[in-house]
């Protein structure tokens, strides 16, 4: 199996995982209002990265790819925002948030990677198909 078929399965794993641990910091908020309106925003956001992901690989076309993995990245920004919020408001401590949000980090730069290699792919095939 090459690399660029192991990829997606890795990626799909990653994300599934990073959604359990952030229905697992849901499930641990304590159960003050603040933290319930915070803690859904970010369940929300969290669990939506992987399901994007999902959607792109099923897409019709590069374009479509690249715009699901791009909603999944807005959706890693909105998260990574809430989990400032938990920390900065003092609900959960910045040590205890710190795996998580490195990982929301780490998501993002692989969205990113995987977003600019779809883009330039697909402008060399334009650039291919135009001088044909």
């Amino acid at each position: 199996m090459s690399d660029t078929k192991q990829q997606p399965r890795d990626l799909k794993d990653q994300t599934r995982e990073f959604a359990l641990r952030v229905i697992r910091l849901y499930g641990a908020l304590p159960k003050k209002t603040e933290s319930q309106v915070i803690g859904r925003q970010v369940l929300r956001s969290g669990t939506a990265v992987g399901a994007n992901y999902r959607e792109g690989l099923r897409a019709r076309s590069k374009t479509e790819y690249a715009a699901k993995l791009n909603l999944g990245l807005m959706e890693l920004e909105e998260t990574l925002y809430w989990l400032e919020l938990l920390e900065h408001a003092q609900i959960i401590s910045g040590a205890r948030l710190a795996g998580l949000m490195g990982e929301t980090s780490e998501l993002s730069a692989i969205f990113v990677t995987l977003i600019k290699q779809t883009r330039t792919a697909a402008k060399l095939r334009t650039k291919v198909q135009a001088e044909s």
